[in-house]
């Protein structure tokens, strides 16, 4: 079917605009930790060491995109030492099902996942996709 008035091949519409949102592991890792682990609210330390792997600017990074972005909410305490916790924004809430869902059918497939890890190597798939370019 190629319908060329289909808005989902446009450069703004909302499938490409998901996995844009999504492209980040780690701002679905937010998601899914504030969720999940943490009932949608969770000081900011507590949130940084639930998440393996993520360095501390990318946490900062991620966490200050999320929130320009509407998806979580900074609350800043003004006691000693300060604190800061961040929360699921309603918005951010509505991106918790289908999140779920994914992380789910990774659960449910790790075996399709792990086939990835067995494909060629990256030369080779370099090569591959040079091969179907000049096709």
């Amino acid at each position: 079917m190629n319908d060329d008035t289909n808005d989902d091949w446009r450069e703004d519409c909302a499938p490409r605009r998901i996995l844009d949102l999504f492209a980040t592991k780690w701002t679905s890792m937010v998601l899914h930790v504030l969720h999940a682990r943490h009932g949608d609210r969770c000081r900011a330390g507590v949130l940084h060491r639930s998440i393996p792997g993520i360095s501390r600017k990318m946490m900062t990074q991620t966490l200050r995109e999320m929130e320009a972005s509407g998806l979580i909410r900074r609350h800043h305490h003004p006691t000693i030492p300060p604190a800061v916790d961040y929360e699921l924004t309603p918005l951010g809430v509505r991106f918790i099902e289908p999140l779920e869902m994914l992380y789910d059918w990774g659960r449910r497939n790790a075996d399709a996942l792990d086939e990835l890890r067995l494909r060629p190597t990256s030369r080779r798939r370099e090569a591959d996709a040079s091969h179907d370019l000049n096709v």
